[in-house]
């Protein structure tokens, strides 16, 4: 299973498509992302290549190969917002808020949800240092 995976915006797109309706084939996936206009072609080679990073798995269906994401959102969430913290904010998580804070991407109605957050796991044990 993929460890550390981070997704372009197009591999994010054809995820969500797997994760919203699961096992598909390339013509299924080639027709949720119409809007992208990407080839059958194209499509089939993104598939090929998250699979071999353990993204996707495929399976035979007849003469057809149908796929199915290996991963959830979360997980490729989680991995992709690590990343950024680790490349952009050097590891420190509390920039990230921080800098959200500052440059108004937070609403203080998100503040109250992160404190009602950070509260419940504190109260579970399970807050992370």
């Amino acid at each position: 299973m993929a460890e550390d995976i981070v997704l372009s915006d197009l591999q994010l797109d054809l995820m969500r498509v797997l994760w919203r309706a699961g096992d598909l084939s390339v013509a299924e996936v080639t027709e949720a992302l119409a809007d992208r206009g990407l080839a059958h072609t194209t499509v089939a080679t993104l598939l090929t290549r998250l699979e071999k990073r353990g993204a996707v798995a495929a399976r035979r269906d007849g003469r057809m190969l149908l796929y199915t994401a290996c991963v959830s959102e979360a997980q490729v969430r989680r991995n992709m917002v690590s990343s950024l913290i680790a490349q952009v904010f050097r590891g420190d998580p509390k920039a990230l808020l921080a800098h959200l804070v500052s440059e108004r991407e937070v609403a203080q109605g998100d503040l109250e949800q992160v404190r009602t957050l950070l509260q419940r796991d504190d109260e579970n044990g399970s807050a992370s240092p």
